[in-house]
């Protein structure tokens, strides 16, 4: 891939979107790579844990790539609209937990890949936006869907339609990312959560990422319903199997042999 670098070690996956001298803008060829990229690690059984984030201390990723959107017809930016939708689907949908590394301008595009993040670190530096509207365009990658799930409809509003950037700060303050580190210390940090989560069973850790996206949006009663089938059937599994009797023995369980 041209525009995209994949590092995996130690059952986690870099995934850097390596685009530095256009502040990670992103194409329609770095957008169908990201979401190959997603797909790959997903499958790779040597992959628990996928970091997402960008090249160099300036940008996650400054948006979309103004200047190939400039001229798109209205059919050609349905295409484009649609092929982001898809790549923050792969991420979001993944069944291995996605971890934002947002090492800087998280703008636009740059903005709802990091929403559809699992969770999201945030450099010192980093500043988040959804500046479509001073474009005369709306967010089209999930923004106007996810941003107000996250941090609620009224601020949600407040950053869409007045193109607001906020710093790491207020992102903190509002739950758009859940902690904030110097940037020299940013992946450090990532690596670290990233190696909590995958002392768990990789098994739970999907079945509970599926339990909360498919519960979100539904009534409490039809999102119990998910947990209790999904609780339910990891008492079939080796894992569950390996878990509870390693607790019995007192000693750490080996999920991934």
């Amino acid at each position: 891939m041209e525009f995209i670098k994949i590092i995996v070690e130690n059952y986690i996956a870099t995934i850097t979107i390596n685009r530095p001298e256009a502040l990670n803008a992103m194409n329609k060829v770095v957008v169908a790579e990201l979401k190959k990229a997603m797909e790959e690690c997903v499958k790779n059984d040597d992959v628990g844990v996928i970091v997402i984030t960008g090249a160099g201390e300036k940008a996650f990723v400054a948006g979309a790539d103004i200047k190939s959107m400039q001229k798109m017809s209205g059919r050609e930016a349905l295409e484009f609209s649609r092929e982001g939708q898809e790549m923050t689907m792969v991420i979001e949908n993944s069944p291995k937990p996605v971890i934002g590394a947002i090492n800087g301008f998280a703008l636009g595009g740059g903005c709802e890949i990091a929403l559809a993040c699992d969770m999201r670190i945030a450099s010192e530096n980093a500043k988040f936006s959804q500046p479509e509207v001073a474009l005369g365009i709306i967010p089209g990658w999930g923004g106007t869907q996810r941003l107000p799930r996250l941090i609620g409809k009224g601020r949600a509003i407040e950053m869409i339609i007045g193109g607001e950037m906020i710093d790491a700060e207020e992102a903190l303050r509002i739950g758009l990312v859940s902690h904030i580190v110097p940037q020299p210390e940013l992946l450090e940090k990532v690596y670290t959560l990233a190696k909590s989560i995958l002392k768990n069973g990789p098994a739970a850790v999907g079945a509970a990422l599926e339990c909360i996206h498919q519960g979100f949006d539904k009534h409490l009663e039809n999102g119990l319903d998910i947990e209790l089938n999904a609780f339910a059937e990891l008492f079939e599994t080796d894992e569950q199997r390996e878990g509870t009797t390693a607790f019995v023995e007192k000693r750490k369980p080996n999920f991934r042999k």
